[in-house]
């Protein structure tokens, strides 16, 4: 890329999307063409088609998704595939109709099979069957690589995929129906604090900043401590627990944002799809792993984050709910000889995402 190449980052306002974003602007890139969900929905082929054809990109960095927690992909699954599916076809066709001369997909290190050998290669993919709760976005996401393959094979596209661990920072999803693990417990975590310490400014501050299932800091005291009874903050006679899915044993790995969009630019720089598959008779798992190579369990993971906020309550673990994938660590060796490895680890990372979370 130039520094004045035109650039459309589909879903520059998510996580992953506006890091990239800020990543490109830090480096110097001046040229982009960006739209919301609500200027351009990505599920409909006629807007896309529109939009490429007056635009005319040249690079492409697809990070526009339909996510979400256990919760939201076990109970969405129709959602989930559908629309995943929807946004990619859209984006990679008019791409390649458009002359975009380089694509890069994100998709996530959910696409391995459950019982994946541990750390997860590249070429474990398709060898095993899914996780069931997020099966259908991890199929959605599956197709998005075999996509950008095909389309490489069949035309000579130049579309590359890249699946990150689990991601958290700045603009993370902190709905408690639909975020992710760290988000999340943070989030709850802050609110217990704020709780034990009797500090209810806080408390309405943050639920008019993020309503839960539409209850606000206008809400009385007692449908307020409802509604974190619902999510699992709960005040009794002696302190403030905090409920946990699961059993608190499955292993995580976290990934910085940021380092993530570093290792998309890096990528979109450095990685050639021809160049990478010239020697191959068949062409299989040209994506490329992102992550650190290091994973944590959920419990300990509480208790990282009970650290940088301050909470001493308790946490208890309710195993009714899944635990999903038990262990699911990357191996980011090829990556990692490609020259790119993470910066941020993940005690400074908490650290960080709170103090964004704080002053957002």
């Amino acid at each position: 890329m130039n520094k004045d190449s035109k650039i459309y980052i589909a879903g520059h306002r998510g996580l992953v999307g506006s890091a990239i974003h800020r990543t490109l602007l830090d480096q110097g890139y001046t040229n982009f063409v960006l739209r919301s969900s609500s200027e351009l929905d990505l599920r409909d082929p006629v807007a896309v088609a529109d939009f490429f054809a007056a635009h005319k990109p040249e690079y492409v960095f697809l990070a526009a998704a339909k996510v979400g927690g256990i919760a939201a992909n076990n109970t969405y699954r129709a959602e989930f595939i559908y629309d995943n599916l929807m946004i990619q076809n859209n984006v990679v066709h008019q791409s390649y109709l458009n002359g975009v001369k380089k694509l890069l997909f994100l998709g996530s290190t959910c696409i391995y099979p459950k019982e994946a050998k541990q750390p997860i290669r590249e070429d474990e993919l398709l060898t095993n069957p899914l996780e069931y709760t997020n099966e259908p976005y991890a199929i959605a996401k599956i197709a998005g690589i075999k996509l950008c393959e095909s389309y490489n094979l069949q035309y000579g596209t130049n579309y590359i995929s890249a699946m990150p661990t689990n991601l958290y920072g700045p603009h993370d999803n902190f709905d408690l129906e639909k975020a992710h693990v760290l988000p999340a417990l943070l989030r709850k975590i802050h609110l217990a604090k704020a709780l034990e310490e009797n500090n209810w400014e806080q408390i309405r501050t943050d639920l008019n900043n993020l309503p839960i299932e539409g209850v606000s800091g206008e809400a009385s005291e007692a449908n307020i401590l409802a509604k974190l009874n619902d999510f699992g903050v709960k005040q009794d006679a002696n302190e403030v627990r905090v409920e946990i899915w699961g059993s608190g044993k499955p292993m995580r790995e976290f990934l910085w944002v940021e380092d993530m969009a570093a290792a998309c630019v890096f990528l979109m720089d450095t990685y050639e799809f021809k160049k990478e598959t010239a020697h191959l008779t068949e062409v299989r798992n040209t994506h490329i792993n992102v992550g650190t190579g290091v994973d944590i369990s959920i419990a300990d993971l509480a208790e990282l984050i009970r650290s940088v906020v301050g909470f001493s309550g308790s946490f208890y673990f309710n195993s009714d709910k899944p635990d999903g994938t038990m262990k699911k660590l990357t191996d980011v060796s090829k990556i990692n000889t490609m020259g790119w490895k993470h910066e941020v680890d993940l005690p400074g990372g908490i650290q960080k995402m709170y103090q964004w979370y704080l002053n957002r």
